[in-house]
């Protein structure tokens, strides 16, 4: 009786969690008006406004080169591109000042000196140096589209009139080598999701975790706020809720001719360690308890549930195996072996809306999606699920323990035009 209890509350808990990762997943895709609204306005054609673009870049040799020079096609006419480097790392360094010789009226070199390197700290040493009213940021290994600013600056401006000044502007972000590996299609079905869907959800309740890059702050405002937390894994995150918890307007938007193109990590052991840092960073958020600031309740429900998201991974990848093994081998009454199956109903939903969604990432970013891949992605579901779990059981241990050092996810630009599938990724 004691067992069948306790496979009942487990079930119950990873049906509701499922359920309602379910329904965030199709919040743009619910109305017509709703997907429509997702999308960036229009532009009028004025450049009212000036944008210093952040390049964190560390040991990123293969890729830094082709970020900046496709960012120098930007068709805005008042941005700056502040390339930020390590002073341990000659290789990225002597391509950054490279190309700020070739282009000096666009492209600036700042140099971290921190012992200890991280992303957030690299940033907090470029922030003095911006002469933007914009700070956006970008990774090392993005693909920016020439039209983005002009975008980005309309969303900023276009509500002046009215008095309600916009604080932030969160682009998309997409992966595109899903033909990489197994995983990588996962990996790309994730971002869309997130930046196609999610993130909209989070901006219209009043509490959005930002995304890493493409991500636009005024400037004044990011300074106000103390820039980014030199300490946190997850410091987009952080200050998405610290912006929060201070009413900051925040405007996402999607648009997959404007999104910004990256590649997913180069190995499984390169995701797993990648989503341990996030999940390890949400921990972090949570215990800081900024959070707790929001001004609604409903909005403090949703920080807490979205915080602790990490816990419900990491208890998922226990239970379901243990409570799947416990049903198969019987035991137990038939009831509760039933109920121990209860959470595949919505996860099984989930694969099926993940399917038409990978039909709809076809035909928005104009790819072959061919049979091998709906297979693939159905039959890539558990192994994925367990990867995903056992990096959250490792960030839970992590911060438990007080391991805080950045796992730093390399790049070889997978995601170009042109590129191959990697090697080792195919072999996989």
């Amino acid at each position: 009786m004691a067992l069948s209890a306790v496979l009942l509350f487990v079930s119950l808990v990873l049906m509701a969690a499922a359920t309602t990762t379910l329904w965030w997943m199709m919040h743009a895709w619910r109305t017509p008006e709703t997907l429509e609204a997702t999308a960036f306005a229009e532009p009028d054609g004025e450049h009212r406004l000036s944008f210093s673009l952040l390049v964190p870049a560390r040991h990123e040799e293969a890729v830094l080169e082709h970020t900046v020079r496709r960012m120098l096609r930007i068709d805005h006419p008042d941005f700056e591109i502040v390339v930020i480097v390590g002073h341990d790392d000659p290789g990225t360094a002597a391509i950054a000042h490279r190309l700020a010789a070739v282009r000096p009226d666009r492209v600036k070199v700042v140099t971290d000196h921190h012992e200890r390197k991280n992303k957030p700290r690299a940033m907090n040493t470029a922030l003095p140096h911006c002469r933007g009213e914009i700070i956006g940021v970008f990774d090392a290994e993005d693909i920016v589209h020439p039209e983005l600013l002009t975008h980005v600056d309309f969303a900023f401006h276009r509500d002046e009139g009215d008095g309600r000044r916009t604080d932030v502007v969160q682009g998309g972000v997409q992966l595109m080598n899903y033909e990489s590996s197994w995983y990588a299609l996962r990996n790309c079905l994730e971002y869309f999701f997130w930046f196609r869907s999610r993130l909209h959800l989070h901006a219209r309740k009043g509490f959005i975790p930002l995304g890493g890059n493409t991500v636009f702050v005024r400037a004044d405002l990011l300074r106000a706020t103390g820039g980014w937390d030199g300490d946190c894994l997850a410091e987009d995150c952080d200050l998405g809720v610290r912006l929060s918890s201070g009413g900051a307007k925040v405007q996402v938007a999607y648009h997959a001719a404007l999104v910004t193109r990256e590649e997913t990590p180069g190995s499984l052991v390169a995701l797993y360690k990648q989503r341990t840092r996030w999940n390890q960073g949400f921990l972090q958020v949570l215990r800081k308890g900024e959070w707790r600031r929001l001004p609604g309740f409903g909005q403090r429900v949703l920080a807490r549930y979205t915080l602790t998201t990490p816990f419900v991974q990491a208890f998922s990848g226990v239970a379901v195996p243990i409570g799947a093994g416990v049903a198969v081998a019987g035991g137990i009454p038939l009831p509760a072996a039933l109920f121990a199956w209860l959470p595949v109903l919505p996860m099984a939903a989930m694969v099926a809306f993940e399917c038409a969604a990978l039909h709809d990432f076809g035909r928005q970013y104009q790819v072959g999606i061919r049979l091998r891949h709906y297979i693939q992605l159905v039959l890539g579901t558990p192994v994925y699920s367990l990867v995903l779990g056992a990096a959250a059981v490792r960030a839970v241990w992590r911060e438990y323990t007080g391991r805080d050092d950045w796992e730093l996810t390399s790049h070889v630009g997978a995601h170009l035009p042109g590129a191959r599938p990697r090697a080792e990724d195919a072999s996989r």
